[in-house]
């Protein structure tokens, strides 16, 4: 008991993650040193409330990522004309502009991935143990589902008409094309965020200090820009997930595979090009 109160009293995260996400991992510290790799299994999180706490908050933020940003889709699909309403661009900028947001908001309690790939990467990087990855997909996953499960709420009876903004590879493309946007498109989100969010860029190049969840949102809406056409941009299997659970119809379901391989296969890809090339770490020689 003494232990979880001190845990509660000073609010501090016992089990965070090996290298800050986010805001947190911009210090002014220059002589940097490498970060331990997390282990793969670490019981004592189970134990700690800042755990817990770290998982509902990737909860709330999956949540009302979806809630805002489907509710934007819904919004343009539902117009007559789309010159009436914010249109692709509009779009790309809600979904960017809540990422920034709360990636802003998070990143000093969970690290602010709301992004099943995203943790999928910096796990595959050592940056969490498995056991707070899992966490991690399962409350963006659960959060995603509320959140279009409420946007169905105020649409009712023209959401599924509308497309309940569920992701689809859209007519005059192939599944590879699909499947190909999802891959690049998390690859360009994915390499953002490592290269945001990295402490050891600052204390070796000494570059000017950047808000992290500023160039992650940014990527998020440029990305859209270019996939929207393809495929309605999925890039995070969470956001798919929600929104095709809560649409529920067959051809949302016949490409949904697309939205969860490539992105994990963009984010492997992006976490084994930051370690191994933009990081330099050697290989061992025998």
């Amino acid at each position: 008991m003494e232990g979880k109160e001190e845990d509660v009293r000073v609010g501090a995260n016992k089990f965070s993650e090996r290298q800050p996400i986010g805001t947190a991992a911009q210090g002014d510290d220059k002589d940097y040193k490498e970060p331990p790799p997390a282990p793969l299994f670490e019981p004592g999180e189970l134990c700690s409330w800042s755990f817990y706490r770290a998982g509902i908050a990737e909860f709330i933020a999956t949540f009302l990522f979806l809630y805002v940003s489907v509710l934007t889709v819904m919004g343009v699909v539902r117009a007559d004309s789309k010159c009436s309403t914010v249109g692709i661009q509009g779009i790309a900028w809600a979904f960017g502009g809540m990422i920034f947001a709360l990636v802003y908001c998070t990143a000093g309690i969970s690290g602010g991935h709301i992004n099943p790939a995203v943790t999928f990467g910096l796990f595959l990087a050592r940056k969490l143990s498995l056991t707070r990855a899992v966490y991690y997909m399962v409350m963006q996953c659960l959060g995603a589902i509320c959140g279009a499960g409420v946007v169905k709420g105020f649409e009712k009876g023209r959401y599924n008409s509308l497309g309940g903004g569920a992701n689809v590879v859209n007519a005059g493309y192939t599944k590879g094309d699909g499947l190909g946007a999802e891959i690049v498109g998390t690859f360009v989100l994915v390499y953002t965020v490592f290269s945001a969010t990295d402490a050891k860029r600052n204390a070796r190049d000494s570059h000017v200090p950047i808000l992290a969840p500023l160039p992650i949102g940014f990527a998020v809406f440029l990305v859209h820009l270019a996939t929207i056409p393809i495929t309605g941009t999925g890039i995070n299997p969470a956001r798919s997930l929600g929104a095709a659970i809560i649409y529920n119809k067959d051809h949302a379901w016949d490409d949904h595979w697309i939205f969860w391989v490539g992105p994990f296969i963009g984010a492997a890809l992006a976490a084994l090009y930051h370690q191994m090339v933009i990081r330099a770490i050697p290989f061992k020689s025998k």
